[in-house]
């Protein structure tokens, strides 16, 4: 079967994956080191791809939308309350591909670094 939804825990150096199905079985669990995460996606078949909005996940929704997928950046209130378990990267992970799974579930739009950088002016 082919992986439709993808939860991306992101982290420094380590990155945990959790890709379900169209039914929601879990098809996918692994752990990938920043210079694999690439190529993963790219030998991936085009899916949806959850992330927890964070400053880091535009950068990694920029490299995966030019990958072919579609990239959901979802805020840290939403994934909380899908959590099972303790907080660690793979509970994380699947969280995160429960929340991209629901279509009520509002996603932040992937900014440009252009964007990004006029923010942190603005902030600063």
């Amino acid at each position: 079967m082919q992986i439709t939804i993808i939860g991306l825990d992101i982290s420094k150096s380590v990155f945990q994956v959790h890709g379900v199905n169209e039914p929601g079985e879990p098809l996918l669990r692994r752990q990938l080191r920043r210079r694999e995460v690439l190529r993963f996606f790219a030998n991936l078949e085009p899916c949806v791809v959850g992330i927890e909005a964070c400053h880091s996940s535009h950068y990694w929704g920029r490299e995966l939308s030019a990958l072919g997928h579609d990239v959901r950046l979802i805020p840290t209130q939403y994934v909380r309350p899908f959590r099972r378990g303790g907080k660690n990267d793979a509970n994380d992970a699947e969280a995160i591909c429960d929340a991209a799974s629901r279509p009520a579930i509002h996603s932040v739009a992937v900014k440009s670094a252009e964007q990004q950088a006029i923010q942190s002016l603005h902030r600063t």
